[in-house]
Parts: structure tokens; sequence; C-alpha cells
């Protein structure tokens, strides 16, 4: 009895060519691909999600890869192409909150205390910008919103079916609406914190115009520092689930239905 293995060559090929582009997009992708889970971890996680997805994207790619070399490596491109414009436009989304943070520092006085950002390891940011991303991340994984990743990873075959060359005018369109939008949502985060700011800087001019002996800066430091944590206790539930509904918008755009 002889037992065929001539199949096993084009299954490899199929599964290399799904883990490109699975493997790129989760290394990009929000909630399961930040700098602070272990990289052997993500691989892991990049490795068992196409073995999962394998008998849905295996079906769309041509038969006889392994036949013409050229093509292989035309797919490969593509793949690799689709992973990281859908990967980079969803990982735009992680910076709402490092750039609300630094919004919200400058107007606090803690604009010089800087810490390590767990989204982009080795990195410094501002505190108020790591301590949004913390809270934000974890609540993505309470409320079992990280499943719209792996949404995005499965209906990306959908979307872009292999084979086809990239939309590269639709990406590059995409990207720049994330880019306007998280600018957008992060000056809408920071809002409350301008106006506090702006009142109150205000009232220090006006302080200062009327007494000007008194060493204002040493006074208001610490009353600006208390009334900006004061701020972010009251606020804090409603910034997070206001970008929770940003963050389901954005990957929203990558998921059928």
């Amino acid at each position: 009895m002889t037992i065929q293995l001539d199949y096993l060559p084009d299954i490899a090929a199929v599964f290399m060519l799904m883990f490109a582009r699975l493997g790129t997009m989760l290394m990009l992708l929000p909630a399961l691909g930040e700098n602070s889970i272990p990289m052997r971890f993500r691989l892991t996680i990049a490795l068992a999600l196409t073995l999962v997805l394998y008998p849905v994207g295996a079906q769309l790619y041509p038969p006889d890869l392994t036949g013409n070399a050229m093509q292989l490596i035309v797919l490969l491109a593509g793949e690799l192409a689709i992973g990281f414009g859908i990967g980079i436009c969803a990982k735009m989304i992680t910076s709402v909150l490092q750039i609300a943070g630094v919004i919200i520092a400058n107007q606090t006085g803690l604009a010089f205390a800087l810490g390590t950002d767990i989204a982009n390891e080795g990195q410094q940011g501002a505190l108020y910008g790591n301590f949004l991303s913390i809270v934000a991340m974890t609540l993505i994984f309470v409320t079992d919103t990280h499943y719209l990743v792996i949404a995005a990873l499965h209906d990306s075959f959908s979307i872009f079916p292999p084979g086809q060359v990239p939309p590269v005018g639709d990406f590059t369109q995409t990207a720049t609406e994330t880019v306007a939008h998280v600018f957008s949502v992060a000056v809408r985060m920071s809002a409350p914190f301008l106006v506090v700011g702006l009142v109150f800087y205000f009232g220090l001019g006006l302080l200062n115009k009327l007494m000007p002996q008194m060493q204002i800066f040493f006074i208001a430091m610490p009353v600006n520092i208390a009334i900006g944590l004061l701020l972010l206790m009251v606020l804090l539930v409603t910034l997070t689930m206001f970008y929770l509904e940003h963050f389901q918008e954005a990957l929203g755009k990558f998921i059928v239905g």
C-alpha cells in the first residue's frame, strides 16, 4: 500500500500564505498585538489562529501553488500588503489614548511627568495616556471586545480575497480618514480638560494682574494637578466607554455584516 503525500506542499504553501496575512495583522492589531505581550505568545496566537481559520481560507487560494514559484511570490507579497494595511489602520486606534493623554497632561501641569508606555514598549509617554491605555486594554478584554479583532481576521478573507490586487486607493482613503478621526476623538476626549484649563489659566492671569507680588506659579501648580486628577476620577468611566465605542466602530469597518 502506497500513501500519496503529494498534496502536502500545497497545504504548506497555503498555510504559509495565510500565516503571512494573519501574522502581519496580529502583530499590529490593538489588544492582541500590543508590545507588552511577549513575542513568543503573539507568535503562538498567530499560528493557532491560522490553524483554526485554515478550513475557511484555504479554499480561496488557487490550486497547485508549488508548481508556479512566481505566482507564490506574488501571492505572498499581496498577503503581506493586505495584512499590513489592515493592521496599520487598526493600530492607529490605540494612538487616541496617547494623544488625549498628552493634551490632558499639558492642561493639568503633568506634561513633564513621563512613564513607559505599555502599548509602545521602550518609549516614553504621558502618565495620563499610559493610565488610560492600561484601563482601555483591560476594558477591551473584560467586555469581550477582543473578539472583534478575531472577527476582523476572519472576515479579511471575504473583504480582500487572495489573489486579487490589494485596493491601494481604498487603503489610502481609510488610513486618511482614520488619522483624522483619531485626532477628532482625542480632542473630544480631552475637551473637558481643555475647558477647565482655559478657565483656570484665565483666572490665574486675572489674579496675577490683581496681585503681582504673589508667586502664582507655586500656588497654582498643586491646585492645577489636583483639579486634573479630580476631573479624571469623575470622567474616567465616560472617557473609557467613549473610547470603547470608537474602538468598536473602527474595527467594524473590517467586519462583514
